[in-house]
């Protein structure tokens, strides 16, 4: 149906739904309610406003542009959400898609719609140095904006979940990306809303594109299951609608219903069972009036079948951290396969479906809405991600922490008073301490655990009872970042250090760059424009301040190091204070005969170390006239090798500095050699040994060493090092010695060998 309006020819296909808004928004008489016409205004004068901004605009798909914002206000309006939000719906993509400013956005429709879309505007408009500092920034400005309004994560889970329906039309590595990092942020946002509908069809899209072969043979298993899981169904229901019936509750629903694919896909890895070996592939969901009934129908139910042990959960006395409620059993089923049963009232049933879109909680006051912020005690766990993800420096470690945080599977504890305490998974007492206080976590000396005394690296299990011992002079201690599973903990522990130990904490972070990059030339290298450049691309303002970081865990020792080693990739040869890199091992002097530190680009023989401490690897000890590449490592400087050397397939792409032979150093009057192993089979005979060292003696080949290996009626085997000018060179030798007529096989001995 095509919609219109007093002021825009709309050329796309409307809902019916927004078709009424425009016939709402129109002129009405002043009986009638100003309210729902100044709603319906409000909707319209938003949907007009994105249709002139997005026309001509068009998807990937071909449809035009303004069919997404559509779309997604409609998913808004399903889940109830109030005309600013709709209208956000329509408005989310104009600021970042267009030159409409946010200030014109609140201008136009209000500081609330304002709010709205800036929260889920993206940051494309800015420079980042990577992709992950993107996603990072974007993430750490959207739960800021959820703090102050949650309704902008709803705004932006429903604008994700029509970007996943239409996902197809993208190129396979945008598919693969954005389905990823639905699976890990925002399907597990919407499971902490308990907003079930979206997280269901989320986990199952992103499934699909993850892992395309898996998902379409549980789909297909299910669809050849469908009639006989029915059935079964079909059977169960009327035995307890009667049973129910008899014990005189009014029950207002049963009804089966079957498990999303990713729930089987996950429960088939967890187990690790074939699809046939999963029975409960659906639920039957008992739905009565009140609290009490849920439990006299559990009775029922444990008396019309057999219940499973271990499988039953009470979500009514213990709820979920995202308000979710219900009772859950596993019971042995007619045909003696398993069945879940869930119970609940009709409120839970609605929360559980809508989560926090199910009691939106506005406070109108003369037309404006106070609407649920991260104030609210259902959203501790949002409160918590706002403490300390300010303080992570590395981009990367602030999404691994946000993905740890939304796990959906909580560990719930009691305090000796009864309070519930809801923690991640492999938490601790440390963890519990935390969380219930800063200081009873700084001054925490010991814990009881269901009134036992236990270590504190003790992981916690559900309905375990805490108490924390604490002392005045106790303190935190460093060891504890080992074991402890909050980011709220790790934030409060580096935060004691940081204020109370900074001299303790430089001394520290000295302690372990230095163990990493050798004391030679340590303390140079501290002093250098390089560090203060590492220092500065670790957001600290000096080296010292970097070292403290480093001391008290506020910066990982991987991420001075990848700094550090952007640094050397950019490094520029110096005359005044090159910079130096770690000493060298005895493993790599005895690769060479000379020391490769010359800082002169006339005397090294690679270009692009110049200044700075290298070795040849021994994995495949490269040669002049074969392409290499160098990789910085830790605490042995620049490892020179062979390009094609299969140790180079895992090494990170920002650990590699180009570099090639030098040709003036090849030709000077004393060129450098270089070791080279290789091995010769021959006829076993007396002199032959002495024969091949001859003839790489005429050729002024130096020999480091040679090992025989005999066996009766079998060929020699001698393995030779030798020292070889270039390429050029060692294709002479084996030339020379092919030519003998023991010889059987020649070869260069190195894991990149040809």
């Amino acid at each position: 149906m095509s919609g219109t309006a007093t002021s825009t020819s709309i050329d796309v296909r409307l809902p019916e739904w927004l078709n009424k808004c425009l016939r709402e928004s129109s002129p009405r008489s002043e009986a009638e309610d100003d309210r729902r016409q100044n709603d319906a205004s409000l909707i319209c004068r938003a949907f007009e406003f994105a249709y002139q901004l997005h026309k001509g605009q068009t998807r990937k798909s071909g449809e035009p542009y303004i069919c997404h914002p559509v779309a997604v206000a409609g998913l808004l309006r399903d889940l109830g959400g109030s005309p600013a939000m709709i209208a956000a719906g329509f408005l989310h993509d104009v600021v970042e898609d267009t030159d409409v400013t946010i200030e014109e956005i609140e201008e136009l429709f209000g500081a609330e719609v304002r709010c709205l879309v800036e929260g889920v505007t993206k940051l494309s408009k800015f420079n980042f140095k990577s992709k992950t500092e993107s996603q990072a920034e974007n993430f750490r400005r959207m739960f800021l904006a959820m703090a102050q309004d949650i309704r902008v994560i709803v705004v932006k889970l429903a604008d994700r979940l029509h970007n996943m329906r239409t996902l197809q039309y993208m190129s396979e590595e945008s598919r693969r990306r954005s389905a990823q990092e639905t699976r890990d942020i925002f399907a597990p946002l919407a499971n902490r809303l308990g907003i079930w509908r979206i997280k269901w069809e989320l986990e199952d899209l992103a499934f699909k594109y993850l892992e395309p072969e898996a998902f379409r043979e549980i789909q297909q298993h299910v669809s050849e299951k469908r009639k006989a899981r029915e059935e079964k169904l079909v059977k169960a229901t009327e035995l307890l609608r009667e049973r129910l019936q008899q014990a005189g509750i009014c029950c207002l629903e049963i009804s089966g219903r079957p498990k999303h694919l990713y729930s089987i896909y996950q429960k088939m890895q967890r187990q690790h069972k074939e699809f046939h070996e999963i029975y409960d592939l659906a639920a039957l969901r008992i739905i009565v009036q009140t609290n009490e009934e849920c439990y006299r129908a559990l009775a029922i139910v444990h008396d019309a079948f057999r219940p499973i042990p271990g499988r039953f959960k009470d979500y009514i006395g213990l709820p979920k951290p995202n308000r979710y409620q219900s009772l859950h059993t596993g019971v042995i089923g007619l045909t003696g396969r398993p069945l879940e049963i869930q119970i609940r009232t009709l409120e839970m049933h609605h929360i559980a479906e809508y989560g926090i879109a199910a009691h939106w909680k506005y406070k109108e006051t003369g037309g404006s809405y106070t609407p649920l912020t991260a104030t609210d005690e259902k959203f501790t766990w949002l409160r918590q991600l706002l403490e300390w993800q300010s303080d992570l420096k590395d981009a990367q470690e602030y999404l691994d922490s946000v993905k740890d945080n939304l796990f959906e599977d909580d560990v719930y504890v009691f305090t000796p008073k009864g309070d519930v305490v809801s923690l991640n998974p492999g938490s601790t007492s440390i963890d519990f301490a935390y969380r219930i206080h800063t200081e009873v976590g700084n001054h925490c000396a010991g814990a009881r655990v269901n009134g036992r005394m236990v270590p504190l690296p003790t992981r916690l299990q559900n309905g375990d009872i805490v108490e924390i011992i604490t002392q005045k002079n106790s303190h935190p201690s460093l060891d504890w970042l080992n074991f402890v599973r909050t980011s709220t903990a790790k934030y409060r522990i580096k935060q004691w250090y940081k204020r109370s130990r900074r001299e303790e904490n430089v001394t520290r972070g000295r302690e372990l760059l230095e163990k990493e990059l050798g004391k030679t030339g340590f303390d140079n290298l501290l002093k250098s424009d390089a560090m203060q450049t590492v220092a500065e691309k670790c957001n600290y303002h000096s080296v010292e301040d970097l070292l403290a970081g480093l001391g008290y865990g506020e910066v990982t020792l991987n991420l001075v190091l990848n700094r550090w080693r952007e640094v050397v990739k950019s490094q520029q040869p110096v005359t005044t204070a090159p910079l130096v890199l770690p000493k060298e091992s005895a493993t790599t002097k005895s690769l060479r005969d000379v020391p490769h530190t010359s800082s002169r680009a006339s005397d090294s023989p690679i270009v692009g170390v110049e200044g700075l401490v290298y070795h040849m690897a021994g994995c495949c000890t490269p040669i002049p006239g074969e392409a290499i590449i160098g990789v910085v490592t830790r605490g042995r400087g620049i490892s020179i090798h062979r390009q094609g050397c299969h140790n180079l397939d895992n090494v990170e792409c920002d650990r590699l500095v180009p570099v090639k032979w030098n040709p003036a150093a090849e030709n000077s009057s004393r060129p450098h050699t270089y070791p080279v192993s290789i091995q010769i089979e021959a006829l076993d005979r007396v002199g032959v040994l002495k024969d091949i060292l001859s003839r790489l003696s005429d050729q002024g080949i130096n020999v480091r060493h040679a090992q025989v290996k005999t066996a009766i009626g079998q060929p020699a085997l001698m393995d030779l090092g030798i020292d070889i000018r270039d390429r050029s060179q060692l294709e002479q030798v084996f030339v020379q010695i092919k030519k003998m007529s023991d010889i059987i096989n020649i070869r260069r001995v190195g894991q990149s060998e040809e």
